[in-house]
């Protein structure tokens, strides 16, 4: 059988298909609420590893972004990729909510909603553009916090923090120096014990895929689709626009293949589609990052954390865009150019003023509370908010891998050979930055090495004809 039948992409889509099955079934028996077996068992499955993803983030983050602080301090121009990491999330999200203008104005979602105006109201956690000061700034060394969930006490992290923490510690050792160097060994022994226990976890991406999307088959509010059916259409037409025609652009611009990029990505675009958690999936992101797109192990550890809490296309462009237009029709409150730039500020922008809070409830907060809008109609979109929050993630966590490839590529430190190698799943091994050094300097030699060559045999001959 052909790899591409048997590889890893295919087996997710594999669960993708019998996921389907085993929720109508589920929903056959009347779901959740109506006491189905099935519907228990695939929301606990699911539920459970979700949880097993989101375990290995905090040691994949801080063991990762230790380790390429260290590598990094080899490679000059570290400074520059981090700008140009933020200048393409920035180009993205540009276009991306431009998008959403366009099929937010085109369709007009909130004109002829029948949704109840009585299901209006405010939500409990709104966006602010100092949140992203107040979550920059770690709670503790190990940027824990604690919540309560039913009555009971639970614990949460954030990867911002953990992020800064974790670049701070890798500063400090490098600046030790050879004191630290037992530290920094030790890191990157820790991180290859994690990439393997998180390999172990990621091979299980079937089976929770399968349970994930069985779930929202059986239990998700798909009746809330009569009265905003036309406001999901949109979404899912503003992330087709993003994922068919603004990515691919962005692709071609930069010489990769679009096909190719597609096919690599896939399993972390389905992840996300069924998790509808960007944090969830980022273990899957950065494996796929680096050894399916051919991004550098210390450039990746950096970019793709960054992009989980601050890259959301889908969250803060496209959805925020769309929602904003839905209130301000269902309302009948009039928008002016400025309120269109606003949006598209805020979505450029806002994105990283709310980085570490959740979800794009925030996001959409944020852009109404900026426009004068009422907060309260964001409580007209809750019914259908887990439906948008599926394509929505799936683009998320696609542009995220996106731009870590693009920067690369464009910085000169993507390593087309791991590309290519992985054609039918990923590589044993991330490439690194002295691998495509490594590479490119191979390459110039086998240059310099043909150069002399032809020189060398058109010697003669040129001899010959002063000769005669």
């Amino acid at each position: 059988m052909p790899g591409w039948l048997t590889g890893f992409g295919a087996q997710v889509v594999a669960g993708l298909i019998v996921g389907v099955i085993l929720g109508l079934i589920a929903r056959g028996q009347g779901g959740a609420d109506g006491g189905s077996w099935l519907a228990g068992l695939l929301t606990g499955v699911g539920d459970a590893y979700v949880q097993l993803l989101k375990v290995m983030i905090p040691p994949l983050v801080v063991a990762a972004v230790v380790t390429s602080v260290a590598n990094l301090r080899k490679v000059t121009g570290a400074a520059r990729l981090a700008v140009s990491t933020l200048i393409w999330f920035a180009v993205t999200a540009f276009f991306s909510v431009l998008a959403g203008l366009l099929v937010g104005t085109v369709m007009k979602p909130g004109l002829g909603a029948s949704v109840d105006a009585a299901s209006a109201a405010a939500p409990s956690t709104t966006g602010s553009w100092t949140a992203f000061l107040k979550g920059i700034v770690p709670q503790n060394i190990l940027g824990l916090g604690v919540g309560t969930s039913h009555g009971s006490p639970t614990l949460s992290f954030s990867v911002l923090q953990l992020l800064v923490i974790s670049l701070v510690i890798g500063v400090a050792a490098v600046k030790t120096g050879k004191a630290a160097e037992p530290f920094l060994g030790f890191m990157e022994s820790f991180l290859s014990v994690v990439q393997t226990v998180l390999w172990w976890v990621i091979r299980l991406a079937p089976i929770g895929t399968a349970a994930l999307i069985g779930h929202a088959v059986a239990d998700y509010g798909w009746g809330a689709l009569g009265s905003l059916g036309k406001f999901v259409l949109a979404i899912y037409i503003g992330l087709a626009l993003v994922m068919g025609v603004i990515y691919p652009v962005v692709l071609k611009v930069t010489g990769l293949p679009v096909r190719g990029f597609y096919r690599r990505v896939w399993p972390v675009t389905s992840l996300g589609f069924v998790t509808r958690s960007s944090m969830g999936v980022m273990p899957v992101t950065q494996r796929v990052t680096e050894r399916s797109m051919g991004v550098p192990t210390e450039y990746a550890s950096f970019a793709v954390p960054l992009g989980a809490t601050t890259k959301m296309d889908g969250c803060a462009a496209v959805y925020p865009a769309v929602a904003a237009l839905f209130v301000a029709q269902f309302y009948d409150i009039p928008l002016t150019v400025t309120h269109y730039l606003l949006i598209i500020f805020v979505s450029v922008i806002g994105s990283a003023a709310t980085a570490g809070t959740a979800g794009a409830t925030v996001m959409l907060t944020l852009t109404l509370s900026t426009l004068g809008l009422p907060l309260s109609g964001v409580g007209l979109l809750l019914a259908i908010e887990p439906i948008v929050d599926m394509g929505r993630t799936a683009v998320n966590v696609t542009g995220q891998s996106l731009v870590a490839t693009v920067v690369a590529k464009r910085a000169g430190i993507w390593s087309k050979e791991t590309f290519d190698a992985a054609r039918d799943g990923m590589v044993d091994r991330a490439p690194s930055m002295a691998d495509v050094a490594d590479t490119a300097g191979s390459a110039d030699a086998g240059s310099d090495a043909d150069a002399a060559g032809s020189a060398t045999a058109a010697a003669p001959r040129a001899g010959a004809r002063v000769a005669g």
